[in-house]
């Protein structure tokens, strides 16, 4: 690839953005890539650094520079987090213009339709990012617009969505994550779903690890997006004992990706069913935590576990 004539017209307006990033490393502890994998190459900084390389031609393109930065699930706590309000994410969006144009698409954590796709389209509608569209004969997804949120896998009535790199978020590692932990913690009775706005590292950085948690009564997992709770996800841990589920969503105005609305309709779904069978509906919860309310998640997590602690195990 010829370097010399190679054009970054997307990044170009980001030089002298990306000089301020003062390489701090405050965004590391809010990556949920970086706390997946532990690899530096995986965090905010990386991409960044990445980015200013591609643009000065110290860096060239390849398929793996383009994996790295088109992984990622715009949560946006990097953002928050960064002390010189680098715009990053949108910084991220332009360098998958210009590696686009180069032929160059990660795979990354875009959203792709596998060929059992029903053609029916209904994840164009759901789409809140304009990402998916039909070229007449297949699903296809623009990688620059998809922002990873995982609405079109919850929505697809053939399982035909699928994001190929979920780095611990997708349903049946969630699913395995809580069957392991209502099996080898003796008082554990809940799980707690959470996006990654809600669930903050300095709550996770303050509790004990998990070889002196014995006792622990719940498990916080990160799922991304409100929009990617799906009935068998919220289900699963009643099939493996437990007394209740809490999902953690952003409030309606907060949410990037709509998200909460979704969950709050699944959820109320699932409610109904409970009465159905006779079981409390308040095993099953959803609350709003604003982004950076800490005390408020644990209250609310606090909160629940009281709540089912006076029902006891369902019967």
């Amino acid at each position: 690839m010829n370097t010399e004539i190679m054009k970054f017209k997307h990044l170009e307006k980001w030089q002298s953005t990306l000089a301020n990033c003062i390489r701090c490393g405050y965004c590391f502890e809010h990556c949920p890539l970086y706390k997946h994998t532990g690899w530096e190459t995986d965090a905010p900084r990386a991409k960044i650094i990445t980015a200013f390389g591609l643009l000065s031609k110290e860096i060239e393109p390849t398929r793996a520079a383009a994996h790295k930065l088109f992984s990622c699930f715009y949560c946006k706590r990097c953002e928050a987090a960064c002390s010189s309000g680098v715009l990053l994410t949108e910084i991220f969006t332009d360098a998958k213009k210009d590696l686009l144009e180069l032929g160059l698409c990660g795979p990354g954590t875009t959203s792709t339709t596998r060929t059992s796709c029903a053609k029916c389209l209904v994840c164009l509608a759901a789409c809140p990012h304009e990402a998916r569209s039909f070229d007449g004969k297949n699903i296809v997804t623009d990688p620059s617009r998809c922002q990873a949120c995982g609405i079109c896998i919850e929505v697809c009535p053939a399982g035909a969505a699928t994001i190929e790199n979920t780095f611990g978020t997708g349903r049946n590692e969630l699913i395995d994550k809580a069957a392991d932990f209502l099996a080898s913690h003796k008082a554990a009775k809940a799980i707690v779903f959470a996006c990654n706005w809600s669930y903050f590292p300095e709550l996770q950085a303050s509790t004990l690890p998990e070889s002196e948690m014995t006792d622990k009564q719940y498990k916080i997992l990160v799922n991304m997006c409100g929009g990617r709770l799906e009935p068998q996800l919220l289900m699963a841990p009643f099939l493996n004992n437990a007394w209740g589920v809490l999902a953690a969503c952003c409030p309606d105005d907060d949410c990037q990706h709509g998200g909460n609305l979704r969950a709050r309709k699944i959820i109320a779904n699932l409610k109904n069913t409970f009465k159905t069978l006779e079981i409390d509906p308040d095993r099953i919860q959803m609350v709003q935590i604003p982004a950076g309310d800490k005390t408020l998640f644990q209250a609310e997590i606090d909160t629940f576990i009281a709540r089912i602690n006076t029902m006891g195990p369902i019967r």
